[in-house]
């Protein structure tokens, strides 16, 4: 979609009242909402719809919430922007939904507002207006290449795929290069959350890694700086 049409939101959750009560308040928000009960026919909508945003549960019938992700991400490279819904509880559910592609997870039981707050804030960066895409300010390091304003990477001159936190958070580091930064500092910089599950930190980095690293076995770019936290190495040939 174009920024100032509505964005569309899918929610793909199994519990009735939970579906209607987001689709209420979503609307509310101007936002157009198409609801699914179930992973198949969630994973069908995400394909015919192209929806902006997916609202996720973790847990539901005949296919869960992970493999859903997994399929969007691996089988159709789909980079939808998806926040995954899963049980206060449940850390080892969190973590799962992160590695499987999500941007971002609320927990059960949650506030609709803060929900619908997430949902603006991550659509805010993944939606690019239409027309003319802006070429200053590209941050260039070695065979990456990043626009901020139309919200593209390059690598070799090939898109790479990334979804809208993995985007944010190269941004943020070919910003801030040979600096390190606790997953502490990360959460609140990239996030923009004071307090979180730095697991979050620790899943989108390794996934990052696993686009950007030549020898992903081996990080020579965004490496871990034991005990303190993550930095970004520039390409030796970009460095004064």
């Amino acid at each position: 979609m174009t920024l100032g049409d509505r964005p569309h939101v899918l929610v793909i959750e199994d519990d009735l009242a939970v579906r209607d009560v987001l689709r209420r308040y979503l609307e509310l928000d101007a936002y157009d909402v198409t609801l699914a009960a179930d992973g198949p026919n969630g994973l069908a909508a995400a394909r015919d719809l192209a929806p902006d945003l997916i609202v996720l549960d973790v847990m539901l019938p005949q296919m869960n919430g992970l493999e859903v992700c997994r399929q969007l991400r691996e089988t159709d490279d789909s980079e939808v922007p998806i926040i995954m819904l899963t049980a206060l509880c449940e850390t080892d559910d969190r973590i799962a939904g992160l590695r499987s592609g999500a941007d971002d997870y609320v927990t059960k039981p949650f506030s609709v507002k803060e929900l619908t707050l997430r949902v603006g804030s991550v659509l805010r960066r993944s939606l690019v207006p239409a027309g003319p895409r802006p070429v200053a300010g590209l941050l260039m390091d070695g065979d990456l290449t990043l626009n901020p304003v139309s919200r593209e990477a390059l690598q070799s001159g090939s898109v790479l795929p990334l979804t809208t936190r993995e985007f944010d958070l190269l941004h943020f580091l070919l910003r801030h290069p040979r600096q390190v930064f606790s997953r502490e500092e990360l959460l609140q910089q990239v996030w923009g959350w004071e307090y979180g599950d730095h697991s979050t930190v620790t899943v989108h980095v390794k996934r990052l890694r696993h686009k950007v690293e030549p020898v992903r076995a081996e990080p020579r770019r965004l490496v871990t700086v034991y005990g303190l936290g993550y930095r970004w190495d520039p390409d030796p040939e970009e460095r004064s």
